[in-house]
């Protein structure tokens, strides 16, 4: 779960970690009265998830009222690389010294958590990686571990931090890793922090957090109220909605085929199935979306899946792929016929059905001698018969405009 960079900020100021004046505005008089609040020169800051906003335009500096409404006006119709603008922070401009580049995130890889940072921060920072190597500074910290003053002090000498800075960046180095922890974060990126100050005034410079990037595991949601807080209606996918109030496991794809099935490992095989079965038919045909139904799941459960799958226009099959073990299969036939019933849907379902009371849930599906039910005995053979479904469902639909 990605934040916008306003709400980052709330999390790092939560930790008291040091951040320029902002408020956050989503059009032009919020604007004006931000940026008066605040103070000229200010920063209009496009609000995307996604990086290099300042390259596409999307990051500009206002001296005056007119010129912030101006420039916010400019920047709130924007797309930026395919990410629609979710209104703009407006921030006090600092005088920046020097630019660092810090970051403590999840390595799947050595499945341990990673601290990065290099004295080299800034909009580049991936290319001064790559050309040099041996600026970026790593510490790894076992999954079991923890990060003390001790380690943040070493790190921020390493980085490149001197004198009363190298304490600073330790303590910020050191509430970035709380922020992590106690939050579930999967990436806490601060770049730049940056010194800020006069030059000529040692008093005056001090360290600050001028962007941020944070990322949240979905998955640890419940232990923080579903971070209703950052509640994003312009990115919340409709149907992934829908799904979620139902306590489902969805995931929104772009294909044909509407996919469910009781496990996630066993969704992801039915994916491929369907993915195998549109290209060797030709067809591209691909699936519509993952929906795992879980262990021990109803007739209620199945019939509101089967509800959400073909709500879903683009959707011209469903394959249902369900192996019985806590999960009955009569169940899911019996939600699978009540779904019909009160959908009144004439898209094609294909089911195959294995383990728990299959036998049973086939029966039922026999029973209902429904002529948009199709029965398989294989994965294979139930995928390719939904991509053939959906492939033909499309073409017909083609062939009328």
């Amino acid at each position: 779960m990605d934040l916008y960079e306003y709400q980052a900020r709330e999390l790092l100021e939560e930790q008291h970690i040091p951040t320029p004046r902002a408020v956050f505005a989503q059009n032009s008089h919020e604007v004006a009265e931000a940026a008066d609040a605040i103070g000229y020169p200010c920063v209009i800051k496009a609000q995307v998830k996604i990086g290099h906003r300042g390259q596409a335009g999307g990051v500009k500096i206002a001296h005056n009222r007119d010129e912030a409404i101006l420039l916010s006006e400019s920047i709130l119709p924007m797309t930026i690389h395919g990410h629609k603008v979710n209104g703009v922070l407006v921030a006090e401009a600092k005088n920046i010294l020097h630019e660092y580049y810090v970051s403590i995130s999840v390595d799947r890889t050595s499945r341990d958590f990673d601290v990065l940072a290099t004295a080299n921060g800034g909009t580049e920072v991936e290319e001064i990686a790559k050309e040099h190597p041996e600026s970026v500074k790593r510490l790894h910290i076992n999954a079991l571990g923890d990060f003390d003053m001790e380690a943040a002090k070493r790190m921020a000498g390493q980085i490149g931090f001197y004198h009363a800075d190298l304490d600073q960046a330790a303590n910020i180095l050191l509430r970035m890793w709380q922020c992590f922890k106690d939050n579930d974060a999967t990436l806490v990126e601060i770049n730049p922090l940056a010194k800020i100050g006069d030059p000529d005034d040692e008093a005056s410079k001090s360290l600050c957090a001028l962007d941020a990037k944070i990322s949240l595991d979905g998955n640890a949601a419940f232990r923080h109220d579903g971070w209703t807080r950052f509640d994003d209606p312009m990115q919340a996918d409709p149907f992934e909605a829908a799904a979620a109030e139902h306590g489902l496991h969805y995931v929104h794809l772009d294909g044909q085929v509407g996919v469910i099935g009781n496990g996630a490992g066993l969704v992801m095989s039915s994916l491929d199935a369907v993915w195998d079965a549109g290209k060797k038919q030709g067809t591209n045909v691909t699936p519509a979306n993952f929906l795992d139904i879980g262990g021990g799941a109803s007739a209620a459960v199945m019939s509101d899946s089967l509800s959400i799958v073909l709500s879903d226009p683009q959707v011209e099959s469903v394959f249902i792929n369900v192996y019985g073990g806590i999960t009955s299969c009569e169940q899911v036939a019996k939600g699978i016929l009540q779904a019909f019933e009160e959908l009144h849907t004439s898209k094609p379902l294909v089911v195959r059905f294995d383990g728990n009371a299959a036998a049973e849930g086939l029966q039922i599906l026999a029973a209902a001698n429904n002529p948009n039910l199709h029965v398989e005995g294989t994965m294979e053979q139930a995928a390719a018969e939904a991509a053939r479904l959906a492939a033909n469902a499309k073409a017909s639909k083609e062939a009328k405009q």
